[in-house]
């Protein structure tokens, strides 16, 4: 029989109200870059996505709990698991010791995997709460633990969407692309890199691997947005090129975040970036005297102003405390930032993080405050990046924090909300695209002009609720040139900006009374079998039954939505059309899946006849949705199928 395999996060509620650290919560935005921007800030929950990634690639029965309270915990403790994986960092190392104590009472002969970055502190701290210790990419430790055999990468990817909302509002969807682990930059600080040794681990390894999971993407939802996961996505320049001419032959236009260095950027001109669809970069500013080697390649400022100027949105990350540091030092290289004028600005603590070459030298120097030499536990609770954990040749912890408090108030003050950074760059963008001779550049100036229409009803907010009067005009200001560009607004948007301006009290209320400012619980089932998401084993096993030499079959299965997303490509004779009809219908009837019958990449001119199909899945009609190529001139197959069967609503 097949291990039952739990993986959970640590449980809610989190925050520094709950007697967690500054940063800690369920956002990154809110709680860490944005943390001064109050209702200003863009709010969208980050999960344990790591989770679902191993869970997908398993195959062993799996259940996922993003943030579940203890009560829910214990629920599907006392269902009874082999192994429950429990993911933490070292800040809340605290919650994941109760997450154990409660394993252990009521799943007491469940095996327990630790997992995270938590657990770069050392076995014999993390050895009493856990049977195994995964410090090392998630899918080949679980699978050899298991006893499954080892399969190659690329993994099956699956897809997690996130919701960006302003004032409570929803107003985009973010998939997230899981393209590599680890990093070969190796700054000394650097937690993600020497977790993994300065390894770079390619989960997918092409450009052509990458831009297939966004096609995956885009057919769940064309309005996605993108978030690449890997630490120094343009680093490798055969990948990112490859990834770029699969873009221009998609003429798909996308919108994608990536994370990158000044090293790996100045590698491209600004026009290949935005053939890749980027249009978005989190960058380490660090320090003008930080001297990383990632830092190597043309001026920062150079970048950040070419980069706004052709309306790419910059999340520059700098850092207080290093040794050289002064507070004029710092004041020096805030205001080198701010004349910058980043979308987005993060400002953390030069910080120890155990298995970093920085934390070797704090500790062979003795230069790791006594109270935390004394108190581990207070150590690893504060280790959030908000706190002063080390000695600083002139200057007093509370010296640095006030520091990195006034950068955060600075940033806000002087350039304003992020929200309205961001557009300010896609105008520029736009004015600087919208002749291009370039095509795709064409495309994406009216991408960004897409974008700044949608955003006409936040700026009576802005202009009423900035943080003062000079960033109140630069909103009224901006909005007018925008205008000037784009056109007045309609009665309806000036409708919505009313309502707008109402959803911001509102925010502002929550906020300050701490309400809905939790996740409910997110449980994910994998290869379970339950009452709406049985016979899932036919469908791992229809991919390998049904062969053709003229078309392929990709099967999905998206546990998430508990439905199956099957994929033909090439040319369905009458043959194959009856074959493949008969076994959908055995299938359907034997589950109670819901199918998505995707046939976008069906050769339709080539596709004379699927009469059998239609008519061996008529009987399941109620429950399949068809995604169908757009045809230049309706084909009868297509009308056919169309009439009988309801189209996929994203």
């Amino acid at each position: 029989m097949s291990k039952r395999i739990l993986l959970t996060s640590v449980c809610r509620p989190l925050g520094p109200e709950y007697g967690d650290a500054p940063s800690v919560g369920y956002e990154l935005l809110y709680r860490q870059v944005l943390r001064a921007q109050g209702i200003f800030s863009p709010r969208t929950v980050n999960i344990h996505f790591g989770l679902e990634y191993i869970a997908e690639n398993l195959d062993a029965p799996t259940v996922v709990l993003q943030y579940p309270s203890k009560r829910e915990l214990i629920r599907e403790l006392k269902k009874g698991y082999d192994y429950v994986g429990v993911s933490f960092l070292m800040a809340v190392m605290h919650k994941m010791k109760e997450v154990v104590a409660l394993v252990r009472k009521y799943s007491p002969h469940s095996k327990i995997v630790l997992g995270g970055y938590g657990t770069v502190l050392k076995d014999e701290v993390l050895k009493p709460y856990g049977d195994y210790i995964c410090r090392e990419e998630g899918v080949a430790f679980f699978r050899r633990l298991l006893g499954e055999p080892e399969i190659p990468m690329p993994y099956k990817h699956p897809l997690i969407v996130s919701w960006l909302k302003v004032f409570g509002i929803k107003v985009s969807g973010t998939g997230k692309i899981f393209a590599g682990l680890g990093c070969p930059n190796g700054c000394d600080f650097c937690c993600t890199s020497h977790f993994f040794s300065r390894k770079h681990i390619k989960l997918l390894p092409g450009g052509k691997d990458i831009y297939a999971v966004v096609e995956r993407y885009l057919d769940l939802d064309p309005r996605l947005v993108f978030l690449i996961l890997d630490e120094d996505f343009l680093l490798n320049k055969k990948r990112a090129m490859e990834f770029r001419a699969c873009v221009v032959k998609g003429g798909r236009e996308l919108s994608i975040f990536a994370f990158s260095s000044i090293k790996a950027i100045s590698q491209y001109t600004v026009e290949e970036i935005l053939e890749m669809g980027i249009d978005g970069f989190w960058i380490g500013y660090e320090g003008t005297r930080s001297n990383y080697a990632k830092q190597q390649g043309r001026p920062a400022a150079e970048i950040l102003k070419e980069f706004r100027d052709h309306g790419i949105t910059v999340l520059a990350s700098m850092i207080v405390g290093f040794d050289y540091q002064t507070p004029e030092v710092v004041a020096q290289e805030h205001d080198g930032l701010m004349q910058a004028k980043p979308a987005l600005a993060q400002f953390l603590i030069y910080g120890p993080v155990p298995g970093t070459p920085f934390h070797e030298r704090v500790i062979r120097e003795n230069l790791l405050h006594d109270i935390y030499t004394t108190d581990k536990d207070l150590f690893y609770r504060r280790a959030d990046g908000f706190r002063t954990m080390m000695k600083h040749p002139t200057l007093a912890p509370e010296q640095i924090e006030d520091l990195q408090r006034w950068c955060f108030e600075q940033d806000f003050h002087r350039l304003g909300p992020s929200i309205y950074r961001v557009l300010e760059a896609r105008l520029l963008g736009y004015q600087k695209l919208k002749h291009s001779p370039n095509p795709l550049l064409r495309e994406k100036a009216e991408y960004y002009a897409t974008e700044l229409r949608t955003a006409y009803p936040v700026f009576l907010a802005g202009r009423l609720l900035g943080p003062n009067a000079a960033i109140r005009r630069w909103i009224g200001a901006l909005e007018r040139r925008i205008h000037a560009e784009l056109g007045r607004p309609t009665l309806r948007e000036r409708g919505t900006s009313a309502l707008a301006v109402g959803a911001a009290l509102v925010t502002a209320l929550t906020l300050k009374m701490n309400w809905f400012q939790h996740p409910k619980l997110i449980r994910t089932t994998y290869r379970l079998p339950e009452e709406h998401w049985s016979g899932f084993t036919i469908w791992e096993e229809f991919q390998r039954k049904i062969t053709s030499p003229d078309f392929s079959i990709q099967v999905e299965l998206q546990h998430a939505k508990q439905q199956v997303w099957m994929r033909l490509e090439g040319v369905l004779s009458t043959l194959d059309a009856e074959g493949l009809g008969e076994r959908i219908s055995e299938s359907l009837a034997r589950s109670r899946s819901r199918l998505i019958l995707d046939l976008n990449k069906l050769h339709w001119d080539k596709t004379q006849d699927l009469r059998p199909l239609r008519e061996k899945l008529a009987a399941h009609r109620s429950r399949i949705r068809l995604v169908l190529p757009k045809l230049s001139a309706a084909h009868p197959e297509f009308l056919l199928l169309a009439s009988l069967f309801q189209h996929y609503q994203h």
